[in-house]
């Protein structure tokens, strides 16, 4: 690199050399201090060496970037919360946000084939996409990787591939908080409505449930145990109902989201049973929904926002090619107890 004249070389050239983005070189140039250490001495060495120079007085223009946050639908509480808190930390890191949709609403399926899908972002100078609740498959995995889109997934359906990165909550410690409030409260024959089966998130919170009541000597009865194909408020309703006309029902329900249990309550509500009187109800998620409820829901809290924000910071790195601490983020849950939930009150 010593031979070639300065005026040869490029922040590009620089770039590709230290290998990191435009962006990070721009910003080790302009002296920001958002940069990890190791990431700036190695793009200062190769600065040194190659002998660039720049233009006095000026400050070097950081190219803008620009990131997909893609979502599987964008009609519930918990898409909202995601997106504000994608959109709060891309204003304050000085990156454009583009929210689309992974599915088309009139044919169900992906909006191209999966090499077209990535070499249309990348045309249109995405920097890299997050994918949020959406099943991806190792095609589309792949697909992204060539077109050299960096990639981070938040509580996706399936598991494509263990070196995808991935940001989400505590599923399987909120599902024992759940299954352990409502054991706390002398619930023994407890009910679980889920989602799809596949869904990873949907699974750990099931195996939290049975794992919480097997630390409290309660059988698992499958019965009790159901899944619909979304985790939304007709699917609730309907399993629901159908636990509801068991000839030994049960006297609380874990709803794997929000809108699930409200779905519970509402087929409660249609029997004519009283929450929490005849049948306690928590729910998973903890968003607005929650707190408007009658009554309001006891939940497991997700820290959404926070994903949301954590996943932006997350897909800079990778985009600047930075180290991570881990490519599994899982952020913590919390029990937040509310007027669904109530002791179980003997034989209705």
């Amino acid at each position: 690199m010593g031979d070639v004249p300065s005026r040869q070389v490029t922040l590009a050239t620089v770039a590709d050399i230290a290998g990191v983005s435009l962006a990070t070189v721009s910003k080790v140039v302009n002296g920001r201090a958002d940069v990890a250490n190791t990431t700036r001495a190695r793009v200062e060495g190769v600065l040194q060496e190659s002998g660039y120079v720049p233009q006095r007085g000026r400050r070097v223009a950081e190219p803008a970037r620009t990131i997909d946050a893609v979502f599987d639908c964008l009609d519930s509480p918990y898409e909202l919360e995601v997106i504000r808190g994608v959109t709060e930390a891309a204003a304050e890191l000085a990156v454009d946000v583009v929210v689309s949709r992974v599915r088309d609403a009139d044919r169900g399926g992906p909006l191209t084939p999966q090499d077209q899908w990535a070499q249309r972002l990348k045309s249109n100078g995405r920097a890299g996409l997050i994918v949020v609740t959406s099943e991806l498959t190792p095609a589309q995995v792949e697909a992204f990787a060539r077109a050299g889109l960096s990639l981070v997934v938040i509580d996706p359906l399936n598991s494509p591939r263990t070196e995808v990165t991935s940001v989400g909550a505590t599923n399987w410690t909120g599902g024992v908080a759940a299954a352990e409030h409502l054991l706390s409260l002398g619930h023994r024959r407890i009910g679980f409505v889920g989602g799809p089966t596949q869904s990873v998130p949907g699974q750990a919170r099931l195996h939290g449930y049975r794992a919480a009541l097997e630390g409290a000597g309660v059988a698992y009865d499958p019965a009790l145990v159901l899944h619909g194909g979304a985790f939304d408020y007709p699917a609730g309703v309907e399993m629901g109902g159908r636990l509801l006309d068991l000839a030994d029902p049960p006297t609380a329900v874990f709803g794997a989201s929000d809108t699930t249990a409200l779905g519970v309550i509402e087929a409660a509500r249609r029997r004519g049973l009283r929450v929490p009187d005849d049948l306690s109800v928590i729910g998973f998620d903890d968003t607005v929904l929650a707190r408007l409820a009658t009554p309001a829901l006891t939940a497991i809290r997700q820290p959404l926002r926070d994903m949301g924000r954590v996943a932006v910071r997350t897909l800079l790195k990778l985009i600047d090619r930075e180290p991570l601490d881990s490519h599994h983020v899982e952020l913590a849950t919390q029990l937040v107890v509310r007027d669904s939930t109530a002791a179980v009150q003997g034989h209705r």
